[in-house]
């Protein structure tokens, strides 16, 4: 991000700014965009869609020290669209004044750019708009505090440069363990309010933790490329939540769903041998409960439906109750202290269902997210390590 001098009304240089939840800042035309999985990753990735995803900004967050009265933000975000829906609607992102656990003010914005998604195909075609600018109002000017603010979860954001109306000096350092989290679009935050509303957001708010989000909207897929940057990642805990899009893109079958699970907690634990991990087998979804994939999005009723039948599991395809038999023997088989499953319909089951079922019958309600989050902190509380001293360095190397 440019800048050379964080005096008022002056640009922000960018030694004095954090960028959290990002594993590296990718020099682009125009500034940096974040990515939430590794460098090295972008080779392995198998379409558009994938690299898409991996740009979008779950959980990533700047942050910065200062006893400004008004921080603005200037890049180019970019929202997906599917071919042939609807134009994306406004994106949100987060301010959390006296981060992290300070009171939130959620900001608006438009999208000038789009990303143009074929989900059959994962191809996608990029345009990028003009700068948008993102002002923050931090009340109580005069007082030093450090302050986040949080990336919208569903767009990609080329960063331009960060402007303030007082100096900035570097956050203080995070002290609180790394939570490094993976999942579908569930996890990425499909259907919160806004980034700190999601449920691993709410989560990590809650049990007092640092979070990385790999949630990844379609391409949860236990892929080895992710579990290895899980491995490096240095987290404290670790959880997956994963099932559903194996359902949805009807991508693996009885045979190499437990191998591929096997896998990815094989790589896993050759870099994190004993931090916990728990295994979160799919939330209650009664579209694919007994019924397989591969589902799509129907825009006539405005709801996911499934192409897949009752008697396709005949010949291996999954649904999501044999899904969470197979994640509950893999976890059992593995005779590992620090490793569990946890039933996803503890997190929403059959009677959260009953009571306040999903509008699009794939993704949680805020009010879902925040209940889900509520419930997944109190699993958090009780596995996680006491604080380790982590420093603050940047997880976003510039490249």
């Amino acid at each position: 991000m440019s800048g050379a001098v964080a005096g008022p009304g002056e640009r922000v240089p960018a030694d004095r700014l954090e960028i959290r939840g990002s594993a590296w800042l990718e020099r682009v035309a125009g500034g940096v965009l974040p990515h939430r999985l590794p460098a090295r990753c972008r080779t392995r990735m198998p379409d558009g869609f994938a690299r898409m995803v991996d740009e979008q900004g779950a959980a990533v967050r700047i942050r910065l020290r200062t006893a400004a009265g008004r921080v603005v933000v200037r890049g180019r975000p970019i929202a997906t669209r599917l071919v042939g829906g609807p134009p994306p609607g406004d994106l949100v992102w987060d301010v959390v004044r006296d981060a992290p656990l300070g009171d939130v003010a959620p900001v608006r914005s438009t999208s000038t750019g789009t990303d143009l998604l074929d989900p059959a195909s994962g191809d996608v075609r990029r345009t990028v708009g003009e700068v948008v600018e993102v002002v923050a109002q931090l009340p109580g000017a005069g007082r030093l505090r450090d302050v986040e603010i949080w990336l919208p979860v569903d767009a990609a954001v080329v960063l331009r440069d960060v402007e303030a109306d007082a100096p900035i000096h570097p956050p203080s350092p995070v002290s609180a363990p790394r939570w490094v989290h993976h999942g579908s679009s569930i996890s990425q935050g499909a259907g919160a309010a806004s980034p700190t509303t999601t449920w691993p957001a709410v989560a990590a708010r809650a049990a007092g933790l640092d979070l990385v989000n790999l949630g990844m909207s379609g391409n949860a897929m236990l892929d080895p490329y992710v579990a290895g940057a899980i491995r490096d990642s240095g987290a404290d805990v670790v959880s997956l939540e994963v099932g559903i899009n194996v359902v949805n893109r009807d991508c693996l079958r009885e045979r190499t769903f437990g191998p591929a699970l096997h896998g990815m907690l094989d790589t896993i634990r050759s870099g994190l041998p004993s931090v916990p991990v728990v295994v979160i087998s799919p939330l209650l979804c009664p579209l694919v409960e007994d019924v397989p994939g591969p589902t799509y999005f129907d825009p006539d009723r405005g709801r996911f439906a499934t192409h897949g039948r009752a008697d396709d599991r005949a010949d291996g395809r999954l649904d999501l109750r044999r899904i969470r038999a197979l994640v509950h023997e893999v976890v059992a088989v593995r005779d590992d202290p620090a490793l569990q499953h946890l039933d996803g319909r503890a997190l929403w089951g059959e009677a959260d269902e009953a009571a306040a079922p999903w509008s699009d019958a794939m993704h949680p309600d805020p009010a879902a997210h925040r209940e889900i989050g509520r419930r997944f902190a109190e699993v958090l509380v009780s596995v996680s390590p006491t604080p380790a001293g982590r420093g603050s360095t940047s997880d976003a190397p510039v490249r």
